[in-house]
């Protein structure tokens, strides 16, 4: 490599650092520090970077996607811009011969996590080929990681995932060699017995542990896993991703390296590693294989250690587009005509994890105008979203919803959104500011939608109230969806049809579907999920059997008379086209 690339490791790392740290226009302040490359390079005007801002924040996608996709520079024009601020050139993938000896010096997981491939290795210095800018602090954790020095060589990325595809081969060996190497490269005392303080720190900052951690983060976005699970038992550590609402375990590591891999999360999360005998809850925020992705930690005492569950909050996974929360057509309607409404109450209920933060989420982004005001109280916030005030609530510190809310109402809000109504002092405050003239999403835990009235009796709160402020109950479920690449159709038999409460001639000719397991869908015979829904709108004769505080099966009876369908019924619908199995439906609902 010639020219530019020979400048000096440090000057690229302080010439890159002007560029993140640039102001070409105030709002390139708070950007990526792609999108201050383009803007200090006269590429685009203010109009395109509110556009590309805001396409970033709803669809989830990088901002080199939209850059490329969207017209706004041709991808090789970008690339040949970042190499001359990353200090290198452009190279030709297809036209580069790489030695086998030198993918040894850089793990396979390290190539995918930080999508970069080894090209070049020049005594103690390897090449990269990168496909967008590298910052300091990933280009120090790279060098740490790799125990080498470091310069790069700017190429496409696609070409980059390629060739780390054809030369690294299938990345599910990749997890059983990691544990060998962590296993020999580090030696630790059972469950972290006489280690010093300075001893965790430093087993939890070394290498293996630093790269182990990443393999794990890797793996769990590439499967879409919604939370990952560090539990530690007597004789066992486990790790497990939940995947579409179910659990899969990985391969376990050696039980004492526990306190290293858990001390290395809390590092990452700016938690206190001293710290072990109360919970503690923090967030990491990191690129994982190209994906901007934000992580949720919660840690938890318990006899044999800390167990650590990471939530997975990946934009690019969730789109926050109410046309794609996959409403079907006769309840898709009626949501946005209540959701324009001046004022009301309207509940999403349903399971944790079933959705109901996506879907309040697509709501206030339908109505999220320049001329409304909206709040959110919520425990944790999980999106940022521009135009939408959002405030954590921390009752550690007496931050509670009560207090939140009263706070709130001095705003002069349009629309609130309430986390979830717990308790008696929130369901007052939600119907005070209904009553006010406000607009009040929020959501409760329950089986259903008639649920959720009779739920909100019981917390005391007057019927009369309650009647004359909920405008509408969204019941809603994940189930998962049957694999496309494997699923089998069969005839249903009688069992399974009196199951289901259905009639043969409901059925017709169509067939179920169920899914034998494939590599695609890791051998579970399901990819992805899909939401089922119910809709109760409180009409006048719903309102009479409030004030009358009568039962939830009286609701839900006289609300299928009035035209609900129940998610059992929307679940099933999703049976006969073929979207799901009987097991999911019957487990679900």
């Amino acid at each position: 490599m010639e020219g530019e690339q020979n400048k000096p490791q440090s000057a690229v790392n302080a010439e890159l650092k002007d560029i993140l740290n640039s102001a070409a226009s105030p709002a390139a302040q708070v950007f990526d520090p792609l999108l201050d490359l383009v803007i200090s390079n006269g590429v685009l005007d203010t109009q395109q970077v509110e556009e590309i801002r805001e396409e970033q924040k709803n669809s989830g996608h990088t901002i080199r996607q939209i850059l490329v996709d969207d017209g706004y520079i041709a991808e090789d024009d970008l690339l040949g811009m970042m190499a001359a601020y990353q200090g290198c050139e452009v190279i030709d993938l297809d036209g580069v011969e790489i030695d086998p000896d030198i993918l040894e010096c850089v793990p396979a997981n390290v190539a995918r996590m930080y999508n970069v491939l080894p090209i070049a290795m020049d005594g103690g210095t390897v090449t990269l080929a990168i496909s967008n800018l590298v910052s300091p602090e990933v280009m120090d954790e790279l060098m740490f990681v790799l125990t080498k020095d470091i310069q790069f060589a700017m190429a496409r990325e696609g070409a980059i995932r390629s060739k780390i595809l054809d030369l690294y081969g299938e990345e599910s060996a990749n997890a059983a060699d990691m544990l060998d190497s962590l296993s020999s490269d580090l030696s630790l005392t059972a469950e972290g017995a006489g280690q010093s303080e300075e001893d965790v720190a430093a087993q939890a900052a070394s290498a293996p542990v630093i790269r182990f951690v990443n393999l794990v983060l890797y793996q769990a976005v590439t499967d879409r896993a919604s939370d990952i699970h560090f539990e530690p038992f007597e004789k066992d550590f486990k790790i497990r991703y939940r995947v579409d609402g179910a659990l899969y375990e990985m391969t376990p590591p050696p039980a004492n390296l526990a306190l290293a891999i858990i001390s290395r999360i809390k590092v990452m999360s700016n938690l206190n590693i001293a710290e072990r005998r109360i919970p503690q809850d923090g967030r990491i925020a990191l690129v994982v294989a190209g994906h901007a992705v934000d992580l949720r930690v919660s840690c938890l005492p318990t006899i044999h250690g800390e167990s650590v569950v990471l939530r997975v909050l990946d934009r690019s996974v969730v789109s926050l587009d109410l046309e794609n929360v996959g409403l079907p057509e006769d309840i898709y309607e009626p949501l946005t005509i209540d959701i324009e409404k001046p004022n009301g109450i309207i509940v999403v209920t349903g399971p944790t994890g079933s959705g109901k933060t996506t879907t309040l989420y697509s709501c206030l982004r339908r109505i999220n105008t320049i001329d409304s005001k909206l709040l959110t109280a919520e425990e944790p916030v999980e999106y940022d979203m521009d135009g939408v005030v959002q405030v954590q609530i921390n009752p550690s510190v007496g931050n509670t919803f009560g207090k939140v809310l009263r706070a709130f109402l001095r705003q002069d809000p349009d629309v609130m959104m309430i986390g979830e109504i717990r308790d008696l002092e929130t369901a007052e405050i939600a119907v005070q500011a209904s009553l006010t003239g406000h607009l009040v999403f929020s959501t409760l835990h329950t089986n259903d939608a008639a649920g959720a009235v009779t739920r909100l009796v019981d917390m005391n709160v007057a019927p009369y109230l309650i009647a004359s402020t909920l405008e509408a109950v969204l019941g809603q479920r994940l189930v998962r969806r049957v694999c496309s690449d494997c699923k089998q159709g069969y005839d249903p038999d009688d069992d399974t049809l009196h199951r289901l409460d259905l009639k043969r001639e409901d059925v017709g000719n169509r067939q179920f579907y169920f899914g034998s397991g494939c590599r695609t869908c890791n051998k579970t015979g399901y990819k992805g999920r899909k939401g089922v829904f119910e809709y109760l709108r409180i009409s006048d004769p719903i309102r009479e059997l409030i004030n009358e505080r009568r039962p939830t099966l009286f609701i839900r009876e006289r609300a299928r008379e009035l035209g609900m369908r129940t998610m059992r019924e929307d679940a099933i619908r999703n049976v006969l086209d073929g979207y799901t199995t009987v097991d999911e439906v019957l487990r679900y609902t």
